[in-house]
C-alpha cells in the first residue's frame, strides 16, 4: 500500500499558495485491507474512506470509463493493480495531475509542473471531453488563477467548444452547476469565469441571457465603456475587489439582463429594462437552483437598482415605497445588500472605478429615519389594525421628508 497527496494539495504547494483540501490516493490496497485498518467507508459511487483518527478522505486508485451522459455518467473501476498514472491521467488538468509522497517526491508524469511554470491550464488527455462539468471547472481555475497570469491553452479551449456544442451542458444538475458557478463567482476575479464560458461557447448555453448582452450598447453618457456585457463582467469585478458577498456577486452578474431584449431599433436607450429583466433573472434563478437569499437579492437589484442610483432625487413617498419592498424594518442586511450592488453597478464604469457614490449613505441615513419610527405611541393613540398600518406609513413618511430636507438641504 502506497499512499500519495494528489491534485490541488501538490498544484498549490508548488505554486507557494497556501495548502487547504488536501487528497489523498492509495495504490496497490484493497477495500478489505483499508476496512481492515480501520478506515471507514464513504460514498456510493467508489472507494473513498475516511481515516479512523484524522477523519481525512482516502481513495484508492481508480480507472473511470464513460457509460453515459453527464457528470454522473461514469463507471468506476478500483483494485490494487489500478496504477499511480493510470489514477492521474482520468484527472481533468495537468496541473490536477501530480502527486507527491510523505518525501515531497513528485511524480508527474503528464508535466504538470512544466505548466504551472508556463502558468497553462491544460487537460490531461482526450477524455476531459468526455465530462462536460470540467467546462466549468476550467472556467473557475482560470478565474481563481488569472492573476497570476494562467491562460486556457488554446487546444484546451477548443475541447470546451466541442463539450459545448455537443449538448452535454444541458445534462448537467442544477446542484452541480451551482456548485461551480458559486465558487467561481467568490473567486478574485469572477470576471475571467464568464469570459472562459463566453469563449468556449458555454456561456449562450448555460447563461444566454447573460451571454445576449455582449454586443449591446448604452448611451455612452452614462456608460463610457458602452457594451453592456463588458458593463456587467466590470460591475462583478468591482464585487469581487470590494470583497462582496456571493448574494451580492449574483445580482451584479444578473443586474442588466432587461438590457438584452431591448430591439436594436431602441439602442442605445433601455427604457423599463428593469421590470423586463425580472422574467429572465426568475430563469436563471430557477435553471440553477440558486439560494433563496440570492434569488430574492437579484429581483430586487433587477428592479430597483436605477432607484438606487436616483436616491437622492426621489420623492419621500416613492422612498417609502422602495423600504418597504425590502422590508427593511426586519430585514435590514438584504437592503444593505442591495445599496452595495447598486455601488458596485456604479464603479462597474470605464473610467469610474473611484468615483464616489454619496446614494450609499443617503439611502442607509433613510432606513434609518425609517426605522426610527416608534409604533408604541400609536398604539396608545388607539390604532389598530389597518388603521395602525397606516398610521406607521404617516409617520415614517413624515421621519423621510424631515430626514430629505435635512440631507439635501
Amino acid at each position: 500500500m502506497r499512499i500519495y497527496k494528489v491534485g490541488g494539495a501538490v498544484r498549490d504547494r508548488l505554486l507557494g499558495l497556501p495548502v487547504t483540501d488536501i487528497d489523498r490516493v492509495v495504490v496497490g490496497a484493497t477495500t478489505e485491507e483499508m476496512l481492515t485498518q480501520g478506515y471507514r467507508p464513504v460514498g456510493a459511487d467508489f472507494p473513498v474512506f475516511l481515516h479512523p483518527k484524522t477523519g481525512e478522505e482516502y481513495a484508492l486508485a481508480r480507472t473511470e470509463r464513460k457509460s453515459g451522459r453527464g457528470y454522473g455518467g461514469f463507471t468506476f473501476h478500483a483494485s490494487p493493480e489500478v496504477t499511480l498514472e493510470e489514477d492521474l491521467i482520468r484527472r481533468d488538468l495537468t496541473i490536477n495531475a501530480m502527486a507527491e509522497d510523505d518525501q515531497q517526491n513528485l511524480t508527474d508524469p503528464y508535466h504538470g509542473q512544466r505548466d504551472l511554470q508556463a502558468r497553462i491550464l491544460r487537460h490531461v488527455s482526450p477524455a476531459f471531453a468526455e465530462d462536460p462539468l470540467r467546462v466549468l471547472r476550467v472556467a473557475r481555475f482560470a478565474a481563481r488563477y488569472s492573476e497570476l497570469g494562467f491562460t486556457v491553452a488554446p487546444e484546451t479551449l477548443e475541447l470546451m467548444r466541442q463539450l459545448s456544442e455537443s449538448g452535454e451542458l444541458e445534462a448537467l444538475t442544477a446542484e452541480r452547476s451551482w456548485k461551480e458557478i458559486s465558487r467561481a463567482l467568490m473567486e478574485n476575479q469572477p470576471q475571467v469565469f464568464i469570459e472562459v464560458l463566453r469563449a468556449c461557447g458555454a456561456l449562450k448555453v448555460l447563461m444566454p441571457e447573460v451571454d445576449a448582452l455582449f454586443g449591446v450598447p448604452q448611451p455612452q453618457a452614462h456608460h463610457p465603456e458602452i457594451d453592456t456585457g463588458a458593463h456587467t463582467l466590470s460591475v462583478l469585478q468591482q464585487a469581487a475587489v470590494h470583497k462582496q458577498p456571493l448574494t451580492v456577486r449574483w445580482a451584479c452578474l444578473l443586474h442588466d439582463l432587461g438590457k438584452g431584449l431591448t430591439p436594436e431599433e431602441e439602442w442605445p436607450r433601455h427604457i423599463a429594462h428593469e421590470f423586463k429583466g425580472l422574467k429572465l433573472i426568475k430563469a436563471v434563478n430557477e435553471r440553477f437552483k440558486a439560494p433563496r437569499d440570492c434569488q430574492e437579492l437579484a429581483l430586487l437589484v433587477g428592479e430597483y437598482h436605477t432607484h438606487g442610483h436616483r436616491a437622492l432625487e426621489l420623492k419621500p413617498s416613492t422612498l417609502l415605497e422602495l423600504l418597504q419592498s425590502f422590508d427593511v424594518y426586519r430585514r435590514p442586511q438584504r437592503f444593505e445588500e442591495f445599496i452595495a450592488a447598486c455601488e458596485m453597478d456604479a464603479r462597474g464604469r470605464k473610467g469610474l472605478e473611484e468615483r464616489n457614490y454619496p446614494q450609499a449613505d443617503y439611502l442607509r441615513g433613510a432606513a434609518s429615519a425609517a426605522r426610527g419610527v416608534a409604533v408604541q405611541p400609536l398604539l396608545e393613540k388607539g390604532f389598530k389594525g389597518p388603521e395602525l398600518g397606516e398610521a406607521i406609513k404617516r409617520e415614517r413618511l413624515k421621519a423621510l421628508k424631515a430626514y430629505k430636507e435635512s440631507a439635501l438641504g
